[in-house]
């Protein structure tokens, strides 16, 4: 009888494994909840790196609008003549590297001589952010690990002649941040995605992907150039079938929604949007990424006017934040390895600002009884349990909440002193303190906590 008992929970077990896998169909992989990691952490770092920071230069001409700007994007530029920046790119590559000079040729001159992984997650961490997502290749098709399906166009084998992605995955994961990558599911000129685009995925964008993942178990997965074909093209949920079933990653592993041309804002762990154009959901996980300017990739034609302030930046996380989002910033280094000191003096003056007001931003949740916010607004609101965040991004005189009475306590986070209230006609009318230089808290945005009220 012993053994029977054994042999029936062993199959019970076996049973609920079998029923805990899941399938690929769109139904099955929209049921699994996202990792409330994700949730909470509010706040990533995206860097933008490859062959592209060798030239680091995009037009500001705008002349094709949205992403005309984008350094990444340099080789397509140069090859497209359709567009309307296309001579002004050539104009430019041929004046710097000559006009036999081709984008190839970068490869030797990507060096990373001067990366520091540990001092890149030292910054990633003193920034606020819990988490990182490196673009472990781009559309150009460079990777930058050593992958054996992008032979001899890898930062092993050419250029660095180094792991990049594993150095940082190592010294992000030290620190106890989460690590993620973005990956293009696309490549520009890759002859095999030209000629047969079924053989292309079979054999290299699904091999390559699963390399990614089996040898640095990442939390996230960002993919991106989803829109030149459908998800049932590039099998994408044959493939997110077996990363939600991998038991290395399964735990903490999130996706986006960019799995094909068919999938942006209705499949992913989290939806994408990107310089305010894409998907917010009120019911679903979302991210909103951007750069400190225009580009993603290390721009040299940007100037200071070119990059947000440090207050706007507060600003942009805070809003995003109280409407339920991440905010993923991104940062362009440069060619050698270096974080350039405008970013990396963005990024401290955004965890000094976090290491104040970190409590409304981690962990919250958006306040659905708040009046809906517009490029005017200067009152934000989140929520955590019973307790309501009032996020001003303009020092306030006073600030009336309605619908909120009787708070446990009211305070100002990072101020010591009392922070006077009094109540009218169903809200609640909260009076800034009186600060000196001292006694300020904080520069770009101030939070009032009010406990016990939700």
């Amino acid at each position: 009888m012993k053994k029977i008992s054994l042999i029936l929970v062993f199959l019970l077990i076996c049973i609920f494994h079998v029923q805990a896998q899941y399938l690929a169909e769109w139904k099955s992989l929209d049921a699994r909840q996202t990792p409330a990691w994700f949730r909470d952490a509010k706040f990533g770092i995206f860097v933008h790196w490859g062959l592209y920071s060798v030239p680091s230069w995009a037009t500001k001409s705008n002349a094709d609008g949205f992403g005309s700007g984008y350094s990444e994007w340099y080789w397509q530029r140069l090859m497209e003549p359709k567009l309307k920046i296309h001579k002004e790119f050539v104009a430019f590559q041929e004046k710097v590297y000559g006009p036999n000079f081709k984008y190839q040729d970068f490869a030797g001159q990507f060096k990373a001589e001067l990366f520091n992984p540990d001092d890149w997650a030292d910054l990633f961490q003193e920034s606020g952010a819990k988490y990182v997502v490196l673009t472990s290749k781009h559309h150009e098709g460079y990777a930058l690990w050593p992958s054996a399906e992008s032979w001899n166009w890898n930062s092993t084998d050419v250029g660095p002649h180094r792991d990049l992605a594993g150095d940082l995955t190592k010294s992000v994961k030290e620190k106890g941040l989460h690590m993620g990558f973005y990956y293009s599911l696309y490549e520009w000129f890759n002859p095999t995605y030209k000629s047969d685009v079924n053989k292309y995925v079979d054999e290299h964008m699904i091999p390559q992907m699963k390399d990614l993942v089996t040898r640095y178990k990442p939390d996230l997965l960002w993919t991106d150039g989803e829109w030149d074909q459908s998800s049932e093209t590039w099998k994408s949920k044959e493939f997110l079938a077996w990363l939600f079933n991998n038991q290395s990653v399964s735990k903490n592993i999130v996706v986006n929604d960019r799995w094909g041309n068919d999938t942006k804002g209705k499949h992913g762990s989290f939806y994408t949007s990107e310089y305010g154009q894409g998907t917010v959901s009120d019911s679903h996980p979302w991210e909103e990424c951007r750069g400190i300017g225009e580009s993603f990739g290390y721009n040299r034609n940007e100037n200071l006017e070119d990059y947000m302030s440090s207050d706007k930046l507060v600003h942009s996380l805070i809003r995003v934040v109280s409407k339920g989002g991440n905010f993923l910033l991104n940062i362009g280094p440069t060619a050698d390895g270096r974080i350039p000191v405008i970013m990396q003096q963005r990024l401290k003056d955004l965890g000094k600002w976090m290491q104040v007001n970190g409590e409304a931003i981690y962990s919250s949740e958006r306040w659905s009884s708040a009046n809906k916010a517009t490029t005017d607004s200067s009152v934000y609101y989140t929520k955590k349990g019973k307790d309501l965040y009032v996020i001003c991004s303009e020092w306030p005189e006073q600030i009336a909440v309605k619908g909120i009475l009787n708070p446990k306590r009211v305070t100002m986070l990072g101020y010591k002193g009392v922070i006077k209230t009094s109540q009218s006609k169903g809200k609640i009318i909260i009076s800034a303190p009186i600060v000196t230089p001292k006694t300020m808290p904080c520069n770009s945005a101030w939070v009032f906590k009010l406990e016990g009220v939700l």
